[in-house]
Parts: structure tokens; C-alpha cells; sequence
């Protein structure tokens, strides 16, 4: 019943700018703190960024001043802004439901590839 469907995700040039979306069904999203992940090949997938239902923020230091998480609880999407971006940032990038009840749900992911 729980649903993440992840979009947005493409071949950028480095310096460049993506937004990804992740629509969320199945939970009463706006009680519930979302976050994003990321797995690039050969590397453990890794926290980028957390909000929680209140609209506070954090960030892995690695993205830190470049990425923007942001959430429309009318929309049940959580957004992933990525201002400029580095081949480093290349991965599968998930979203993920911080809720013991819905940690097991995953997506498909969205593909984001940074080169030149």
C-alpha cells in the first residue's frame, strides 16, 4: 500500500541543476519526516538529506550549501533541490520514509548522472 515514486532525475553537466520529486501514498505524509538517500556504484548508499514534519533540515556535509530539501504536504511530495552539482554526485538518489512502520519502502530511485 505504501508507494514512493521518484522523478526528476537525468544527465547534467557539472555546475548544473537538478529537482527531484517523490510522491508519496499510502501514509499520512505530513506527520511523517522524510529524508533522501543516495547509492553511487561500488559505494554504500549514504544519507543526503532529512526534514522532518515541521519543515526543520539537515544535510550531509557533502551536499551541504548545495542541496535543498523541501516538502508540499497538499502534494504528498518531498523535493530535492541540487544547485551545483559535481560528478561525485552521481547515483541513485531514493526517498524513504523516516518511520519505523515505513523504513522497509522503498522506490525505484531516480538516476542523476554528473558529467561532461
Amino acid at each position: 500500500q505504501v508507494q514512493l515514486v521518484e522523478s526528476g532525475g537525468g544527465l547534467v553537466q557539472p555546475g548544473g541543476s537538478l529537482r527531484l520529486s517523490c510522491a508519496a501514498s499510502g501514509i499520512i505524509f505530513s506527520i511523517n519526516p522524510m529524508t533522501w538517500y543516495r547509492q553511487a556504484p561500488g559505494k554504500q548508499r549514504e544519507l543526503v538529506a532529512v526534514i522532518t514534519s515541521g519543515g526543520s533540515t539537515n544535510y550531509a556535509d557533502s551536499v551541504k550549501g548545495r542541496f535543498t530539501i523541501s516538502r508540499d504536504n497538499a502534494k504528498n511530495t518531498v523535493y530535492l533541490q541540487m544547485n551545483s552539482l559535481k560528478p561525485e554526485d552521481t547515483a541513485v538518489y531514493y526517498c524513504n520514509v523516516n518511520n519505523i512502520a515505513y523504513r522497509a519502502y522503498w522506490g525505484q530511485g531516480t538516476q542523476v548522472a554528473v558529467s561532461s
